[in-house]
């Protein structure tokens, strides 16, 4: 399995967690204060430079649930516009 494909896994999977807190009322709500820094961190380790420092801003947004954004599947956007929008290798 190549790198891209890791990658792409890796995003279904941790977008996967991020929909957790729809699933586990009230303890929901706490686990998106401990996930949306963590995966800030992640989505910018995962897609370094500058494109990963705008994604881990969205993702922190988008998992704090601000303008309830809390739905979307960030990591496997990001890997949408890495490998199939800017067709990176």
């Amino acid at each position: 399995m190549t790198k891209k494909y890791k990658l792409l896994l890796l995003s279904i999977v941790f977008d996967g967690i991020g929909m957790l807190s729809f699933v586990i009322p009230f303890i929901g709500e706490f686990s998106d204060v401990v996930w949306a820094p963590l995966s800030a961190f992640l989505i910018y380790r995962m897609y370094k430079g500058t494109a990963g420092k705008i994604a881990g801003v969205i993702s922190f947004i988008e998992e704090a649930g601000i303008f309830g954004t809390d739905f979307l599947p960030t990591f496997t956007l990001m890997w949408i516009y890495k490998y199939l929008i800017k067709k990176e290798d």
